[in-house]
């Protein structure tokens, strides 16, 4: 795979007397909001602390698809190409985003971690790698929804002997062929890592749920589930709640017997909560044949064993946890008074908070519309707020 940033690509860390607009983050919000400033006469620099542009995606598994399409996935100013097939792989996201940065000759600096922003009268002051303080006239926090992978603190856990890893540091089913496995967690990475052991040769696939999800299915007779988001997404809870029961009981079979019953709470509301549908690549089929065992949430560790909610012990060679990822943004910037009680940007897009004027956030909701898409959006509604700004900016000067 082609480095993600190449050498007409890279540029030396600007002076603070450039005061361009910083980008925290090379993934894709990052990348498309960089382009869009760009194309707004913005000049915008991105700093990336891997050495590559979408480092998260390089880390996701194997088998990862994005569960949107192709046509509804591209960032502005560069179409995904129809070679990669309706649903992209991971490794066919990492070559589009390579590609976008190349395509835009997007300012990369590559190796530099933020750890703080602060705000300095009319300016932002970033307190970078190597004690670099840089300061820019706005902030474009892109740090990534998937940013610190969670694992809850079960009782037990620092004692437990046997092999316990996040899913983040999942790649494939090949060191699980013949042997006993638990997931722990039943969203989109949860399901489809089961899927992906049970496909691979695991001698046993067992899947904690503490809340049954909303299944959906990716696509029906041609119809992407994304579509529907889209077009329900406006619409209040209760009209998507109703409409949206009467559609899982045609699309969906009763799983209760198997240990899936179906959520007593209405979809979107879930969705509002934060708990996207699980589109379905398979867990459906594998529930229902026994090659996945649902079993209860996990309460915790104990004498070697994974006790359950139930009361059950069990004794899998392997526990992944897939438990989701905090947003750590408390330290960069949680002292701005931006974050809200879960630690989420009170405003993203256009949108800035009104205390911090100039401070952007993207990629930190989960939309049932779609990711890519989104950022997309955010990206142009954020590349105009700053260029209205900048231009109210001179105006005043």
């Amino acid at each position: 795979m082609a480095d993600s940033t190449a050498s007409s690509t890279l540029r030396p860390v600007p002076s603070h007397e450039d005061r361009p607009v910083y980008v925290i983050g090379g993934g894709p919000g990052g990348l498309a909001t960089a382009y869009a400033l760009r194309a707004q006469g913005v000049r915008a620099v991105v700093l990336e602390k891997s050495d590559q542009v979408g480092a998260s995606w390089r880390r996701h598994y194997d088998r990862l698809h994005l569960h949107t399409t192709r046509r509804l996935s591209a960032l502005p100013g560069l179409a995904m190409p129809r070679a990669f097939g309706r649903w992209v792989s991971r490794d066919n996201v990492v070559r589009y985003l390579e590609k976008y940065a190349e395509h835009h000759q997007l300012e990369i600096v590559t190796g530099v971690e933020v750890s703080r922003v602060e705000r300095a009268g009319d300016s932002w002051l970033l307190l970078a790698t190597g004690g670099r303080e840089l300061t820019g006239s706005a902030v474009v926090v892109a740090t990534g929804h998937n940013h610190t992978p969670r694992v809850p603190d079960w009782p037990g856990r620092d004692a437990y002997s046997g092999e316990l890893l996040h899913a983040g540091e999942y790649r494939n089913p090949a060191p699980y062929a013949g042997r006993d496995v638990l997931v722990v967690g039943v969203g989109n990475t949860g399901a489809e890592i089961a899927v992906d052991l049970v496909e691979g040769g695991a001698g046993r696939v067992r899947l904690a749920v503490r809340t049954a999800p909303h299944i959906v299915r990716r696509s029906t007779a041609g119809w992407a589930a994304q579509f529907t988001g889209i077009l329900v997404r406006r619409l209040p809870v209760r009209l998507v709640d109703a409409l949206a029961g009467p559609m899982a009981r045609v699309s969906v079979p009763d799983l209760s017997a198997q240990g899936l019953p179906r959520p007593a709470t209405g979809l979107y509301s879930r969705v509002k909560e934060g708990s996207i549908p699980v589109q379905d690549v398979g867990l459906i089929d594998a529930v229902r044949k026994g090659r996945v065992e649902i079993v209860a949430a996990v309460e915790g560790f104990e004498e070697g064993k994974v006790v359950l909610a139930d009361g059950t012990r069990i004794g899998p060679d392997a526990v992944i946890a897939a438990t989701g990822y905090e947003r750590a943004l408390e330290g960069l910037v949680g002292h701005l008074g931006v974050l809200d009680a879960r630690g989420r940007p009170v405003v993203h897009g256009g949108r800035t908070p009104k205390n911090a004027p100039g401070l952007y956030f993207t990629g930190f909701t989960n939309p049932i519309s779609g990711m890519f898409r989104e950022l997309a959006l955010d990206a142009r509604k954020t590349a105009k707020a700053v260029a209205r700004a900048a231009g109210r900016a001179g105006t005043a000067n």
